[in-house]
């Protein structure tokens, strides 16, 4: 698990079937003291962060492919919650 910031959306014209229906984040991951820590990742996202918004992101790929419902999907990164 890891503090992330939201730093936009991904729009795809081709989806691999296992994401229809899961928006896109683009986010930052941060390390100590609110930096950034490593490239952007995209993430799956169901719970509705924006742009700005500090979440919570995990990159255990079985959680993914149980949150999807599905052993082929790519996604490994997604939201686990929204920080207040």
């Amino acid at each position: 698990m890891q503090f992330a910031t939201v730093i936009g959306r991904a729009t795809s014209t081709v989806k691999h079937s296992t994401l229809h229906g899961w928006r896109l984040l683009l986010v930052q991951p941060l390390g100590p003291e609110d930096k950034a820590d490593g490239p952007p990742q995209l993430v799956i996202d169901r719970l509705g962060g924006g742009r700005g918004d500090r979440v919570i992101i995990c990159s255990d790929g079985r959680a993914a492919k149980e949150m999807v419902g599905a052993e082929t999907t790519p996604a490994r990164w997604h939201v686990m919650g929204i920080v207040d």
